[in-house]
């Protein structure tokens, strides 16, 4: 199959001056696939967010299109407008709006308390200069009360003026169709980009799809399980697991494909040069 869908790759933030060139290398080689962009989260566990945007200006250094992750829980009103005033400053177009962690460093719940309120306030701040993405859930946010109840706040954050969503990753295909049919049905007409987690580590995996609500399904699980220590045998199988999901989703009809990179290049790149 020709790729001819577009694609984006999201990062996060390096501790260390080896991190940071090993992930600019990963940047380089995603570049090749011509990306829409890049983007940086905020850092595991909401970690402060200097490092998000010393990310994004290094990549955007090099001309490549880089959206910051930006969480508004904990911030104010007044901080939240000298972070957009600078990021307008600096040529940014693109912004990944979240609620977040609570970051370190800063104190109270702060003003703001669903991403819906901050995508309202950047356009109100910013009119049309930032394209917003948003967060979107097949599998429903960890924190929901109830499926309906997720999708309220989902179709908030687009009547707010979010121009599109990347979902958290999943590995069941019907998930993400469904939830796409329950957002049309709900009148969202904006496009919903699948995040996509190529699959490298079983037992990171496994932690991350636990703290996140992603489902690992059970034959997925047990396979990769089984493998052991055999790294070959999980990054091929995980692969195909990938690849096959990246199909389904196409024939889906879905828009672009976002893929969650952990700061490497091989994985997505696999993945790609496989469809």
């Amino acid at each position: 199959m020709s790729l001819n869908i577009p694609v984006s790759f999201e990062f996060f933030p390096p501790k260390t001056s080896e991190g940071t060139e090993k992930m600019m290398n990963a940047v380089h080689t995603l570049a090749a696939f011509k990306p829409e962009f890049f983007s940086c989260t905020y850092g595991a566990g909401g970690s402060t967010q200097n490092g998000t945007f010393t990310t994004i200006a290094n990549i955007r250094s090099l001309g490549f299109d880089a959206a910051p992750h930006l969480s508004c829980v904990g911030a104010t009103h007044e901080y939240m407008l000298e972070i957009l005033n600078d990021l307008k400053q600096q040529g940014v177009r693109r912004i990944v709006a979240l609620r977040g962690d609570l970051p370190s460093g800063m104190g109270g719940m702060g003003e703001f308390h669903y991403a819906s309120e901050l995508v309202a306030f950047i356009r109100e701040k910013t009119g049309d200069h930032f394209h917003i993405e948003v967060a979107a859930y097949p599998e429903y946010h960890p924190q929901s009360r109830s499926p309906a109840d997720d999708m309220k706040h989902f179709v908030n954050k687009m009547n707010a003026g979010a121009d599109s969503a990347i979902t958290q990753y999943f590995y069941n295909a019907d998930a993400y169709a469904r939830f796409v049919d329950d957002a049309r049905k709900a009148g969202v007409t904006a496009p919903i980009v699948p995040g996509i987690m190529p699959i490298t580590n079983y037992s990171q995996l496994a932690r991350f799809s636990d703290v996140c609500g992603a489902e690992l399904p059970r034959w997925v699980r047990l396979k990769l399980a089984s493998f052991g220590d055999d790294k070959a045998s999980i990054t091929s199988f995980g692969q195909d697991v990938v690849v096959q999901l990246c199909q389904r989703l196409i024939e889906l009809g879905a828009p672009a494909l976002h893929f969650y990179t952990l700061n490497q290049a091989r994985p997505s790149a696999a993945v790609i040069n496989a469809l």
